[in-house]
């Protein structure tokens, strides 16, 4: 039997059971990530130089829908996010956890009613969420990235295409030893500017927070109806959006060697599983794959090709996908027109392992070797 994708583009990774021995609740982390999209939270224990994943959860609340019109959460999406929380409450009390960081994004940034709703989450569920910053949501996407980053890579460019926002940051890893390259990254959780260390640091060259995700984009170009018209239109005026991001004024093919894009997301996932002819979501195979401009164009000219009903019945897209995977190819195709490479790293990561990793390191729980 098929399994069935989420509305973050990612089919659901099956609910880790509790280990037969189960572990001491005082190295437990917990982090939340309550989107515009989906609700999902990861339970989890340090092991070396990475973690050990406990518990998951994940499922699409659709948060943010309808907030481009209104500027307000409907009421029936804040009833879906709060019976997604309680869930996570269950989970977070079975596991005893206390360490533990439960975060929300743009659609409460946004929203005229977003404290409102958090009051109500912490009277009904006890959860306490926090509305994180542009600039943490971009660091905790590049935190969670550092296992993917090649010790080659001199240029380095992390995507996070959300549902609200997408979050670019370029990094300069040209000072950092080679080997160091991943674990450079991940001491980027005390903040862009660095924390003063015995390390050579990654330096931030520029970074955005573009307030277009896969269904704010979506939203804004709804009543065009015809199905290649929309796409180009949104992916022009996503690449109109970065007109304030310009980290280097010669472009990264001048030395193709030295630059690596990474993007985390649910369309990059979606396109790396039709390019691999996935019919059920592996994450070994998806997370950490690269993949060429061509490869990518292909998948998109495909989607194109398809239209909306057979996007609707393409296997590997799934039926909550298919509404909001153009959006977010039309947001890479853009990315891709600016800076073209081959390669691009595909990560099925992000801000829930960026709060692990921030979480952890902070506490010096993690080991010190390669990651």
């Amino acid at each position: 039997m098929k399994a069935p994708r989420n509305q973050a583009g990612t089919f659901p990774q099956p609910v880790a059971r509790p280990t037969p021995d189960s572990p001491d609740p005082v190295e437990l982390y917990a982090a939340l990530d309550l989107g515009t999209n989906s609700c999902r939270m990861l339970i989890a224990q340090p092991k070396g130089a990475q973690f050990h994943v406990i518990d998951s959860f994940s499922r699409s609340v659709g948060l943010g829908q309808g907030l481009e019109a209104s500027g307000r959460l409907s009421d029936a999406a804040m009833r879906r996010a709060i019976a997604a929380l309680r869930v996570c409450r269950r989970k977070l009390g079975y596991h005893r956890v206390r360490r533990m960081r439960l975060v929300t994004t743009e659609a409460c940034r946004r929203a005229s009613n977003g404290t409102a709703f958090l009051n109500q989450v912490r009277r009904q569920t006890g959860l306490r969420l926090e509305v994180i910053r542009a600039e943490e949501e971009a660091r905790l996407a590049v935190i969670s990235c550092g296992p993917l980053v090649s010790i080659r890579t001199e240029q380095l460019l992390v995507v996070d295409i959300g549902g609200g926002s997408t979050e670019l940051v370029w990094i300069d890893l040209s000072a950092v030893p080679p080997t160091d390259r991943p674990r450079a990254l991940m001491r980027l959780h005390s903040g862009f500017d660095g924390a003063p260390g015995p390390f050579p640091a990654a330096r931030v060259v520029d970074w955005i927070s573009v307030p277009l995700g896969v269904a704010t984009l979506r939203e804004q170009f709804a009543d065009v109806e015809d199905d290649r018209a929309r796409f180009a239109l949104m992916s022009c005026h996503f690449e109109e959006a970065l007109a304030d991001f310009a980290p280097y004024h010669h472009e990264p093919q001048d030395q193709p060697a030295h630059f690596q894009m990474i993007s985390t997301s649910g369309t990059v996932t979606t396109v790396a599983a039709s390019h691999l002819g996935l019919t059920r979501y592996d994450r070994s195979k998806v997370d950490g794959l690269r993949m060429t401009n061509a490869q990518i164009d292909a998948v998109i000219g495909r989607y194109l090709r398809l239209g909306p009903g057979g996007r609707r019945r393409d296997p590997h897209i799934g039926r909550d996908r298919q509404t909001l995977i153009m959006s977010g190819a039309a947001i890479l195709k853009a990315l891709l027109r600016v800076w073209p490479t081959d390669r691009v790293s595909v990560g099925d990561r992000g801000l829930r392992e960026g709060l692990l990793y921030a979480q952890m390191s902070a506490d010096g729980v993690l080991e010190t070797g390669p990651v």
